[in-house]
């Protein structure tokens, strides 16, 4: 994967990490550290893991951290007093007199509050992410990238000041995600790269055409599973179920685990009651230990395997913490990802009508997802180790940020940033977003997380080509709270599989067989190729080349024929050879 052979290159591993090279013998691992008891709640606040990816290098700024914080800086925190009472989009500010990132107003529109907060000036300004939890969020581009880069800044969260004097509820609910643990994603410096590097060699081993033919199996079971009912909610039976479904196929999960850690991580992260929760976090646990174990004696061609393997001086306690992490980390931000790319699909006509025409890939709607609605749209959290500056390269504006404080890195407010291109055909190629974050703690799978995503939409539109959205796509609720854009539901209906015998496309005269029938989700007289990608009528859509009986390269006329009709409903994605895949 490029995002890991870049960050191993740019940081060769050194110490234990690097001497787990050297030690490692095939057919046996080296227990790390002694077996350690796991620590469910540390676990537990492990879920949320981003998937970061690194973005082009921005000239940097010449502002350093000062000796003392200068006076009058924009984003000084504001008083209560100086508060209004209501905000504009985003909702009433809270009693601190700050704008709120966790109620339901932000959640209908946070771009509103983006806007709002930029108006301020400044690069970051102050706000509230939960009752009696103050941070500050930086909004502009550049900003993002001098903090994430930073020296600077620490992802440790001891430093936080208010928390360590018991000013922050004990009963917060942003504590699991922001209080202080044994974590990769909250270690700097050398004990950052001690857990990272087995990360990277862990998810590099992984071989891509494989993945996409996990994705596609899992796919399939799920759609098949209410292909019969004509209707579906795509986030709770699809979009929730398919990353953890991989995931545990790519540890190397024997069968009896398998559906165990599925139905565990999904009660931790979608139980109402904190003891449901609780529950699941002990029985995912308990069943990667069991993982753990199983690998020790029967090592494999998995993740699970070589994290073992790479892994010197890492207790048990921290082995448990990768897995889960790097399963939190696929598993939130991947739903998220998932739902709202067949939202815009289904509902968006720009593409609707250039996928069929040919014009534009699912991975160029995709990436306009990340770009428009970064899936941890809050996420990054840092601290000043003194007190810094932050100054605006375009205006001049600063920001003071003092030492122990949080800072947090809002991916979506500077995907959106106005300095940005802001056009659809600006961004179609662009992937200088930070929905996957920058700098040391960049995303390890990136590339893993994009073919999760587009081999599963790939898959339900082959499957269920007249599927539309049950509801207005203004209907739809997103889920509250600062951290995950998301949707809560996504429903769709469509023909049941009864009716889906025979159809006619459009521009076509007669009816032909559905593409419903062969079992793995592929058009008829077309199969996976030798890289999972589907092929339609005896043609590889990736090439244009013929492979069998079909009709071979699609000539202009052919790809104007199989555009989709101009009626708005229902829309329809036909595996043609005009649907161009990449």
């Amino acid at each position: 994967m490029t995002s890991s052979s870049e960050h191993t290159e740019q940081t060769e591993p050194t110490g234990a990490a690097g001497a787990a090279e050297h030690t490692e013998r095939p057919g046996h691992l080296e227990r790390p550290g002694g077996p350690g008891k796991p620590e469910h709640l540390q676990a537990l606040s492990a879920l949320r893991e981003p998937l970061p990816e690194a973005a082009p290098e921005p000239a940097r700024s010449e502002a350093g951290p000062p000796a003392s914080g200068p006076r009058g800086c924009p984003v000084q925190r504001p008083s209560s007093g100086t508060a209004s009472g209501t905000g504009t989009g985003g909702g009433p500010e809270s009693g601190s007199g700050l704008p709120k990132l966790y109620d339901d107003a932000f959640a209908r529109d946070p771009n509103a509050l983006y806007d709002r907060l930029r108006s301020q000036g400044g690069p970051a300004q102050w706000v509230e992410l939960a009752p009696g939890v103050e941070s500050i969020l930086v909004t502009g581009y550049q900003a993002c990238l001098e903090v994430l880069r930073s020296p600077y800044f620490s992802k440790d969260a001891h430093r936080w000041k208010a928390l360590a004097d018991g000013e922050v509820p004990a009963d917060s609910p942003i504590l699991p995600i922001m209080g202080p643990r044994k974590s990769l994603w909250f270690a700097d410096g050398q004990e950052h790269l001690r857990l990272r590097t087995p990360v990277d060699r862990a998810l590099a081993g992984i071989d891509p055409h494989e993945l996409r033919a996990v994705v596609q199996r899992s796919a399939t079971q799920l759609i098949d599973e209410f292909a019969k009912d004509g209707r579906a909610d795509l986030v709770s039976q699809y979009a929730a179920r398919i990353p953890v479904m991989v995931l545990t196929q790519l540890f190397g999960c024997p069968n009896h685990l398998n559906g165990r850690i599925s139905t565990a991580f999904l009660q931790m992260v979608n139980a109402v009651e904190p003891d449901a929760a609780t529950e699941g976090l002990k029985d995912l646990v308990a069943c990667l230990n069991e993982l753990i174990e199983i690998k020790y004696r029967t090592p494999g061609d998995d993740v699970t395997t070589r994290l073992l393997r790479h892994s010197a001086n890492v207790t048990r306690e921290e082995l448990i913490d990768q897995l889960v992490v790097l399963t939190g980390a696929g598993q939130v931000p991947g739903t998220a990802w998932i739902s709202t790319a067949t939202m815009m699909l289904l509902s968006d006509d720009r593409f609707a009508g250039d996928l069929t025409g040919g014009s534009l890939t699912v991975t160029d709607a995709l990436n306009e997802v990340l770009w428009l609605h970064a899936p941890h749209s809050n996420y990054s959290f840092v601290y000043a180790i003194e007190d810094y500056v932050l100054r605006d390269q375009e205006t001049g504006e600063e920001t003071f940020v003092p030492a122990g404080v949080p800072v947090t890195i809002s991916h979506a407010a500077a995907n959106l940033d106005p300095s940005l291109p802001t056009s659809q055909t600006q961004r179609a190629s662009n992937t200088a977003h930070l929905a996957f974050s920058a700098g040391p703690h960049a995303c390890p799978a990136q590339d893993i997380a994009g073919v999760i995503a587009e081999v599963a939409i790939d898959t339900l539109l082959d499957r269920l080509p007249e599927m539309e959205l049950a509801v207005p796509a203004d209907q739809l609720a997103w889920r509250p709270g600062p951290f995950i854009r998301a949707l809560t539901e996504l429903p769709v209906r469509f023909s049941s599989a009864a009716e889906r015998t025979r159809y006619e496309p459009p521009g076509r005269t007669g009816a032909v067989d559905a593409p419903v029938t062969n079992g793995a989700g592929d058009p008829p007289g077309g199969g996976a190729g030798v890289d999972g990608t589907a092929t339609a009528y005896g043609a590889d859509v990736s090439t244009g080349t013929g492979t069998g009986s079909g009709s071979g390269t699609p000539t202009p006329d052919a790809e104007r024929q199989h555009q989709a009709p101009a009626r708005k409903a229902p829309r329809r994605y036909w595996a043609l050879p005009g649907r161009r895949r990449r």
